[in-house]
Order: C-alpha cells, then structure tokens, then sequence
C-alpha cells in the first residue's frame, strides 16, 4: 500500500548550541497550537506557566550518561519539536537514526492497520505451525506484516544487532556492529482489529552486550535479548486510534508524540507525562472476578464502593487492548492489570514498567518490581499491575492478588 507520508531523506546537522530561552515555548506546541502533559484533555496553552516551566527544564538530559548530547539545530520560530530531533539532541546519533527508522515503520503500520481490507486480513489468519503463539494469540496476518516491516525497517537503519518478537519463535540475528538489542511486540491488540478497537507496537531496546561477540549466533542472539528491564536504556510504545501517537522514555521522563498527518511528522505534544499519583479507574478483565484470587476481589470490592485509602468510588474502564488500557492510565492514572500468567515479561512487562516508572508509577507482577526480574525464557509470562504509586502500594497492600490457575479458559 503506497504511502503518501514520507520520511525526510536528510537530517539538519547537530551542533552544540541550546535553542534560545525565548524561543522554547513557541516550539512545544501540536499541530492545533497546544502543547499538553496529561493528556488530550488536558491540554496547556502555549503561554501557560507549566509549559514555561517545561521550556526550562529542556536543557536536563534525559538519556543514559554514555549518550552524546546535542541539541539540533533548525527549527524556526513556531515550529514544533519533532520525534528525531528530539531523540538526535538528548539520546545522541545512533538512537536518532534508529528511531528515524522505527518512525517510519510505525507509519507503515498505522496505515495497514486503517486499510478497509485489513478485516479481511484478520479473519484468513492462522497460526504458522510450531509458533510460540497460540490459541488467542495467534498470529494473523496483520501480526506477520507489523513484524516484517519492523525487521525490515531495523535491518535497514544497521543499528540493531539482534531483533526478538513476539511472533518470532527465535530472535533474529541481524548486524554484527548494531550497537543495540530490541524486543517487540509488534501489534498488540490485534484480534479485535475487526471491531476497530485500538492496536499497539510495544518495544525496548538494550545495548548489545559486547562480551558476548564471541559465542555462537543463536546463543549469543538468545542472552542479549533476556537482559532484564534494569538495562533498558529506551522503551516506547506507539498507540493507533483516533491519533496515532509515540511515546517513549530513554530513563529520565516520558514523553508522547502525536502524528500531524498534514506533515508526516511526529510531533511533541506530552512533554514529561506525570502520571497522577492516586487515579479514579481500574482497568481488568471483570468477567474473570470468580476465577480471582480473595486479596484481588477484597482490593475490588473496596475501591469501588469508595472504601479503599481513597474515599471515592473507582471505575471500571477495559478495551482489552494492553496498550490502550495503559495509555488512558498512564493520562489520567489508576491501574492497569491482568491477574493471571498471560502477559509476557520480554515483549510487554518490561518495556511498559519502564515507562510507566520514568513517569512517576510503578509496574509489579503483584510481589516484585517488573524490571528486577531476571528474564529465563524469551516467551515467559506473568501476571501484570501497571499503575499510579498510591494506587499500586495500596493493591500490594493485599494478600494473594496473582491468579495462578486459569478454570475454563486458555492462557
């Protein structure tokens, strides 16, 4: 399918100048002229002092100590600040052109994922026989092709050494010099892509662990995608719905870019996203109350008669879309979660506890912090609460909120 968004060929060089106080607030602005932290609708006009406040704040790094700092330079008076741009001035060159191509390839989703023949995608899909996917998570087309434009799009940009997917059985070996590892899943969600409920890429990325150079492809390709979320140095996820929008982190805050479809540009609209410390919202599979275990159905039970720490009553809100639910948490706060031995440590956990830490939550698999655990398979699963801090120490609070069998129903 032709795109009509193209990505520019050629990036305005770095130099070593901050952008000009004056000039900062007229940069953080979307293609409607606002600029926003919390989410859409909450949106900060571009002479508020909170967006003054995060002009100020531009000149703090945000990336690991070993990245090269450059500011970029050629933006004009009220342009806004791009995906690339801001990658290339606090995440250094390499990230700056990985990320150009992960851009990229996440437009190319977003317009498979918005063709009307996708539906007819979606109901010819199987599963590809010895796949680490099954049941309800069976590939379908649309997984194959996210996955292949991702590979692609990472082969082509020679910064990624090794590629793991959750659709792939195996990581995919891909550069011997790619100075990174990413794993990914590349389109989560994509069973209910019919009913045009939202869809997700979800990924994170490692350096290459050098002292392994030595050993064999296969194994070497294996212990440098089971890293453990401690050694994360970027992990993102991009949301297609009514916006399609690239959040990321490099471990120093978490900030959104939403597509402007009248430049092809992913443009910063949620700088330093602040998730609430205490949210109004749970966010799980109620139909599964019974199969819970009794700390779970007590934490649920008292929340939502407003008899927990905080006296009002919670709401329930689930898409069954991962990413979907965590982005509305990660705007307006609460808790994401699913009780049960499903979600993958690798492709899913780790990368949304990391954003959801850098913005001020918490990500736990009911007993220990996500990213603290040791990854022994590239496909393990565990249960998964993702949420604003309060919320989560008050949940954590409870006995026995993991949920280790599954009566009636597949993992």
């Amino acid at each position: 399918m032709a795109l009509a968004l193209q990505l520019r060929p050629h990036f305005p060089p770095l130099v070593s100048a901050p952008i000009p106080t004056a000039r900062r607030c007229d940069l953080f602005s979307s293609p409607l002229g606002f600029a926003g932290t919390r989410g859409l609708g909450r949106m900060l006009p571009l002479s508020s002092p909170a967006l003054r406040s995060f002009s100020a704040r531009l000149d703090l790094s945000f990336s690991s100590s070993s990245a090269t700092e450059a500011p970029v330079d050629g933006w004009g008076e009220g342009d806004p600040v791009t995906l690339v741009e801001f990658v290339g001035k606090g995440a250094g060159d390499d990230l700056a052109l990985l990320f150009s191509h992960l851009q990229y390839a996440s437009k190319r989703i977003a317009a498979v994922v918005a063709s009307p023949f996708n539906a007819e995608l979606g109901r010819r899909g199987k599963a590809p026989a010895g796949s680490a996917s099954s049941g309800r998570d069976a590939p379908k087309p649309l997984d194959v092709v996210a996955n292949e434009i991702i590979l692609s799009s990472l082969r082509k940009s020679r910064k990624v050494a090794v590629m793991a997917s959750e659709e792939d059985d195996a990581p995919i070996w891909i550069d011997d010099h790619g100075p990174f590892v990413m794993v990914t899943d590349p389109l989560d969600g994509s069973r209910n892509i019919d009913a045009s409920i939202p869809t997700g890429t979800i990924f994170g990325i490692y350096k290459r662990l050098e002292e392994l150079d030595h050993l064999p492809t296969e194994e070497k390709a294996s212990l440098n995608s089971l890293q453990s979320g401690i050694h994360l140095v970027a992990a993102g996820y991009v949301l297609y719905s009514s916006a399609t929008i690239f959040c990321i982190s490099f471990g120093s805050g978490t900030h959104a870019f939403t597509l402007d479809h009248s430049t092809g540009e992913f443009v910063l609209t949620h700088p330093f996203i602040e998730v609430p410390r205490r949210g109004q919202i749970y966010s799980v599979n109620d139909a599964r109350y019974f199969d819970w275990p009794e700390g779970l159905r007590q934490y649920i039970d008292t929340v939502r008669q407003g008899k927990g720490q905080f006296p009002k009553k919670y709401s329930a809100r689930y898409i069954c879309s991962l990413v979907a639910d965590f982005h509305r948490t990660l705007m307006y706060g609460g808790i994401v979660m699913n009780p049960r031995n499903h979600l993958r440590l690798v492709y899913e956990a780790n990368p949304l506890s990391y954003l959801m830490e850098n913005a001020g939550g918490k990500g736990s698999d009911g007993k220990l912090k996500i990213l603290s655990i040791q990854p022994v398979q590239l496909h393990q699963r565990l249960p998964l609460f993702l949420g604003s801090a309060e919320d989560m120490e008050e949940l954590e609070s409870y006995d026995h909120i993991q949920q280790k069998i599954n009566p009636g129903y597949e993992v």
